[in-house]
């Protein structure tokens, strides 16, 4: 259950943040885009990464199986936040640097995001599958609203560039969580 709680306690902060981060102007730390290029790049470009990241983080657990992937995509869905520490810092608006930060961490995102659905429907199994698959979608509800809840007083406390340093820290908490579970090698491979 704490897997599913807080596997996406980092992202579920950097999600909410990353759009303001993104609209706020420059002197506020933020990037300053209008609505359109926010738009192009989290509509276009990063559904675009987050859709092939989940293809081929299916296609990769196919192969092998849900235990051999589980820490690369550990890895995927939390070292590519570091992109938007690097925006914060720079505050460059060159439209393709913003785009293939937000791409990156969108594709590592739907990669990583891959292990911990596979992992919901392997919670799921048993007698029940449909109320165990009920009861983790809920933790998953949960997982997401609670760090989104304290995320806007975080980022107001310590300003952009330190919340997004803040959010790699917390990436320690994925690896922690994923550390604690335990799941069969054959699960998940074709």
């Amino acid at each position: 259950l704490l897997f599913l709680l807080l596997f996406r306690f980092p992202e579920a902060q950097l999600g909410k943040i990353g759009k303001l981060f993104l609209m706020d102007s420059i002197e506020a730390g933020g990037l300053g885009l209008d609505k359109t290029e926010i738009g192009f790049a989290n509509g276009i470009v990063g559904i675009a990464g987050l859709i092939l990241g989940g293809i081929i983080g299916g296609i990769c657990i196919s192969r092998k199986g849900l235990k051999y992937w589980l820490w690369p995509m550990v890895i995927a869905i939390s070292i590519p936040d570091v992109v938007y520490v690097f925006m914060s810092m720079t505050q460059s608006t060159d439209m393709s640097l913003v785009c293939s930060c937000i791409f990156v961490e969108q594709f590592g995102y739907g990669f990583g995001f891959t292990a911990y659905t596979l992992y919901m429907i392997y919670f799921a199994q048993g007698e029940y599958p449909t109320a165990h698959f009920a009861i983790s979608t809920a933790f998953m509800s949960l997982g997401v609203m609670l760090p989104s809840m304290m995320s806007g007083y975080i980022q107001q406390w310590i300003g952009y560039e330190n919340f997004f340093i803040w959010v790699m820290i917390c990436t320690a908490v994925t690896f922690i969580v994923s550390a604690l579970i335990k799941i069969d090698p054959a699960f998940g491979k074709k």
